[in-house]
C-alpha cells in the first residue's frame, strides 16, 4: 500500500487512467466488432459503412497509446481483406 502522500496520489491517478484507457478499448472492440457483425451479414455496404466508421477510432487510439500502432495496423488490414473477400 502507497504509504506517501505522493504514492498514493500516484496511486490514485493509476486507477484513474486505467478505467479511463479501459472505456477506450472497450469503445476499440465495439466498433470492431461492428464490422465483423456486418461481414457476417454479407452485405458488402454495411460492411464498408461500418469499417469506414471503425478505421479513425482505431487510428486515434492507436495515437494515444490504448493499443499497440501494429495491433491497430492488423486489424484494420485484416478487416479490410475480410470486406473486400466480400466484394469478390
Amino acid at each position: 500500500m502507497a504509504n506517501s502522500a505522493q504514492a498514493r496520489k500516484r496511486a490514485k491517478q493509476a486507477e484513474n487512467r486505467r478505467r479511463h484507457n479501459g472505456s477506450f478499448r472497450s469503445m476499440v472492440r465495439t466498433y470492431i466488432k461492428k464490422v465483423v457483425a456486418a461481414i457476417g451479414t454479407k452485405d458488402h455496404g454495411a460492411a464498408t459503412a461500418a469499417y469506414n466508421e471503425a478505421v479513425p477510432v482505431i487510428d486515434r487510439m492507436a495515437d494515444k497509446g490504448i493499443i499497440h500502432k501494429n495491433k491497430a495496423a492488423r486489424h484494420k488490414s485484416r478487416l479490410n481483406t475480410a470486406i473486400k473477400a466480400l466484394q469478390a
